[in-house]
């Protein structure tokens, strides 16, 4: 029988959302080590299957307040001194940045998954770089962000350096929130149809449309005797709009696929993450919806909000008159130029 794993993504995805935050000017609690040490405790007794300490970046600011640590072996501290022997412990490379040079062996004493960002921008490079850590040990999860991006040829040669480097996992990931069932289906048939068979499926979904529970059951549910991997966060905590919610898809796998995941320590964890926020940064709001309607950044959208104090109907305005050029990439260069769209529009 085919295996249907969790992998929580919280101290990542969520890392990333406080990030956002303070970038964007919102004040929100951050990390604590305490507070990071209790929820991988907390996560070791879940019984999920894997879970994601966090990212791997270099930077010469101390941002481990967001799990942004600067090495393998710093993020691999975070593993408990006993941890359970079915749970997979993973790290996130933003990209192919880090010299691979800098990065040891697969060792028992390190996190064993690495998943790494596909930059669409640097297509050949991530893959060389994803197919250079399989070969220092690790198993790979091969993830190509905005995976709807992606043309047909692309994929394809995504899907081939996949099976060359017999990675441990290809995902599709829906960065923006906009996939719908139909999306779903359609990369989950050609993933299945050309993946080597012992490589698994993941999907990595986001909240912005609310379809993320809906989706992932389509994808759950979608005949095949592949191992599938869904991605979660605790409360949905992530970037943009957020992902779909751990205290869901555990308890939905529990009764519907006879999973034993321990729910009490996945609740354990909510308590510790609704305490970083009087008011939830992610989750469904119409800041969320309109890029995703539009098929552009959330961050647009966010920056347009929550700075700049605009009303829903000009924020549509800007997004729906975007060029194709600043669609998929927010800087501040780019935000200006939009906002001087508006201007024009007066």
């Amino acid at each position: 029988m085919r295996k249907i794993e969790i992998l929580d993504c919280t101290l990542r995805d969520g890392g990333f959302a406080i990030e956002d935050a303070h970038k964007t000017g919102i004040k929100m609690e951050v990390f604590q080590k305490d507070t990071v040490k209790d929820i991988i405790s907390y996560f070791n007794q879940s019984k999920l299957d894997i879970i994601e300490l966090g990212a791997v970046e270099r930077t010469d600011k101390d941002v481990t307040k967001f799990c942004i640590y600067e090495s393998i072996e710093e993020i691999s501290k975070k593993i408990p001194a006993n941890p359970s022997k079915d749970q997979l412990y993973a790290a996130f490379f933003r990209g192919p940045d880090i010299p691979l040079e800098d990065i040891p062996n697969s060792d028992d004493k390190y996190c064993k998954a690495i998943r790494v960002a596909v930059r669409y921008s640097e297509l050949e490079k991530s893959l060389e770089y994803c197919k250079a850590l399989s070969k220092k040990g690790y198993k790979i999860f091969v993830q190509p962000m905005l995976t709807m991006r992606y043309t047909e040829e692309e994929l394809n040669m995504i899907i081939q350096a996949s099976n060359e480097m017999n990675a441990y996992a290809l995902y599709f990931v829906d960065s923006y929130g906009y996939m719908t069932e139909k999306d779903v289906i359609y990369f989950l048939k050609k993933y299945d149809s050309k993946l080597n068979s012992e490589i698994k499926i993941g999907f990595h979904s986001h909240n912005n449309l609310n379809l993320a529970f809906s989706n992932v059951k389509s994808f759950i549910n979608y005949e095949t005797n592949r191992d599938i991997i869904v991605d979660s966060c605790v409360l949905g905590m992530g970037q943009g709009a957020g992902n779909l919610q751990t205290e869901i898809i555990s308890n939905y796998l529990n009764k519907n696929f006879g999973k034993k995941y321990n729910y009490e320590m996945v609740l354990n964890v909510c308590e510790l993450i609704e305490k970083l926020s009087p008011k939830p940064l992610w989750g469904y709001t119409i800041t969320t919806l309109l890029p995703a309607i539009h098929k552009v950044a959330y961050k647009y959208s966010i920056n347009l909000r929550e700075r700049y104090k605009l009303p829903y109907a000009e924020i549509n305005y800007l997004l729906e008159n975007i060029s194709e050029d600043l669609r998929h990439r927010y800087t501040q260069e780019n935000l200006d130029i939009l906002l001087n769209l508006l201007k024009k529009g007066e």
